[in-house]
């Protein structure tokens, strides 16, 4: 619901912040007061058109904020989630700035966005009955949608749009496959002869790094086998080797420690060393006797690498990468013989279809039985707003092969008047009896509808006496269920409501501001009075007036 709104130098509004709460609310003033302008500054902050025009004269830029209680739940909050637009808490900041020059900026809890995002975000929030901007159920989308809540429908409806887009994709599959047919039959085929030679060649898992060690110690055996032998015999063999030197140093430094037992420690230290060098010329050895000059398997080694590395230049890949290059080209083929099969594509497309047109069907059925319902409920009711021998009828239209709406059109249609032929609501000329229609579906729909705020501007037009007060306790008991605000010139519907603001316009020396003041019980009495009588109020107009907002608590109460 709307929280609160803020606006700056809009129009004639210099400053003003508004705190708004759950139920009905009027908006009331003089003729020419400005009651409408705070419903225009809410539209702007919705992504309604804007241009220079609204900055009040003298600023540099209007600047109007809107702030709404949103559950992470629902459907804006949803919204907010998949745009990364959702705020810390749970709630949903609208702000628009319009520049003296005709920029407008906008953004969503702090972060700049779009006007369309702005608009779409206002779409969950807040419905504006009475001028096209914001109006919901101008859109056939909606009605439908409206329609299948209303019916109990909703979860049918959201299964016929999957099962039409399972059908729809089984369509393009079956048909890209009929389409291309030649360009993949010679896919097939290519990969075929490339498995048939990778399968050949059979390369396996880590076999080039093995293969390319062996190939690196058979390339060099002679060096490496001439190397070891040299280190072997400067180790041990030679007359001067090093092992000879080291013993001989030992055996010289333990007859000299019989004189200088601090020599200990030199021969402490020259013993390991001794051993190892030891431990080093066993090791070559037993390396020399290991190590061979195979020509023959050198030779088996480099064709090996040849093979593998020509094969990965052909098929551009790193040699040790073509293990997996053969699983994917099983793999690939075995795709192309599953998605190839036209047959197979062509009875899934007709599965897909069938299943689609059974739920379409029961959600058509539904639909029928509920649009009767909806439109002898909106009719009756509309008999009560001053629209005596309107009608109110939906139409289903039927597709020729449905979508993902199901199998017809849904569209409400309106008989304004006895006579009168049935037209699209959307082409409905006289506001005051658009917003009267559309307050008579909201009010039988308000159970199922999902915005949480309705505005009506314009709905007391044409009207008074009963019909006033009949509008004024609808638009009460719509006010159970939603937050409700409507701007009136009928005392009957201003008693009615659970606040009331009072907009002021003051006349300066050099400007003209306007002002909103909410009501307690005495200046609600003044004011309805004021509506009442007229410039010259009595005590009979305040008792009348103070009578009327009597009334209409204890028939809210009743």
């Amino acid at each position: 619901m709307l929280r609160s709104l803020s606006v700056h130098n809009f129009v004639v509004v210099e400053h003003l912040d508004v705190e708004f709460d759950a139920g009905f609310t009027v908006l009331t003033g003089e003729t020419g007061a400005g009651k409408s302008i705070l419903i225009d500054a809410l539209a702007l902050a919705l992504g309604g058109r804007g241009d220079a025009g609204v900055v009040r004269a003298g600023a540099e830029r209007a600047d109007v904020s809107a702030a709404f209680d949103v559950s992470v739940d629902s459907a804006a909050g949803r919204w907010l989630a998949d745009n990364a637009l959702a705020g810390d808490e749970e709630g949903c900041l609208l702000r628009r700035v319009i520049d003296a020059g005709g920029r407008s900026r906008s953004f969503i809890n702090g972060r700049p966005c779009t006007v369309q995002q702005l608009r779409e975000a206002g779409e969950f929030l807040v419905d504006i009955h009475g001028q096209h901007q914001h109006q919901s159920l101008l859109r056939p989308a909606v009605q439908g949608e409206l329609l299948d809540r209303y019916a109990g429908l909703h979860r049918h409806s959201l299964d016929v749009a999957q099962g039409y887009r399972a059908w729809q994709e089984a369509r393009t599959q079956r048909a890209a496959v009929e389409h291309d047919a030649r360009a993949l039959e010679a896919e097939r085929e290519r990969l075929d002869w490339q498995l048939r030679e990778l399968e050949a060649l059979a390369p396996a898992p880590g076999e080039w790094e093995e293969t390319a060690a062996e190939h690196q110690r058979l390339a060099h055996a002679a060096s490496l086998l001439e190397g070891a032998q040299f280190a072997s015999d400067a180790l041990s063999e030679s007359e001067r080797s090093v092992l000879a030197q080291i013993n001989a140093v030992v055996s010289r430094l333990r007859h000299l420690q019989d004189y200088d037992t601090s020599l200990g420690d030199i021969i402490a230290i020259l013993d390991p060393v001794q051993a190892q060098v030891q431990e080093a010329v066993y090791a070559l050895r037993h390396y020399c006797e290991r190590l061979e000059l195979d020509p023959g398997r050198l030779r088996t080694v480099e064709s090996r690498i040849d093979a593998l590395h020509s094969a990965a230049r052909k098929y551009r890949v790193q040699p040790e990468a073509l293990p997996a290059l053969l699983d994917e080209t099983r793999e690939r083929i075995a795709a192309l013989d599953a998605g190839s099969d036209i047959e197979a594509l062509r009875q899934r497309e007709r599965e897909a279809q069938a299943r689609y047109l059974e739920r379409a069907r029961r959600l058509s059925t539904g639909r029928t039985k509920a649009a009767r319902r909806l439109a002898r409920d909106v009719s009756a009711l509309m008999q009560r707003l001053a629209l005596g021998g309107s009608r109110f009828e939906i139409v289903l239209d039927a597709l020729d092969e449905g979508n993902a709406h199901g199998l017809e059109r849904i569209e409400f249609l309106i008989a304004p008047h006895a006579g009168a032929e049935l037209r699209p609501l959307g082409r409905v000329a006289s506001g005051g009896e658009l917003s009267r229609i559309s307050l008579a579906i909201q009010t039988v729909t308000s159970s199922v509808a999902q915005v949480p705020t309705l505005i009506f501007d314009e709905v007391d037009a044409g009207i008074g006496g009963r019909v006033a007060e009949i509008v004024g306790r609808m638009l009460k008991t719509l006010g159970r269920n939603h937050q409700v605000m409507c701007v009136t010139h009928l005392p009957q519907v201003a008693a009615a409501g659970d606040a009331q603001w009072q907009v002021v316009k003051h006349t300066g020396k050099d400007k003209v501001t306007s002002h909103v003041t909410l009501l307690d019980r005495d200046a609600r009495v003044e004011e309805i009075a004021r509506m009442l009588g007229g410039v010259k109020i009595t005590a009979t107009t305040r008792r009348h007036a103070a009578e009327m907002l009597g009334t209409a608590g204890m028939k809210d109460e009743g």
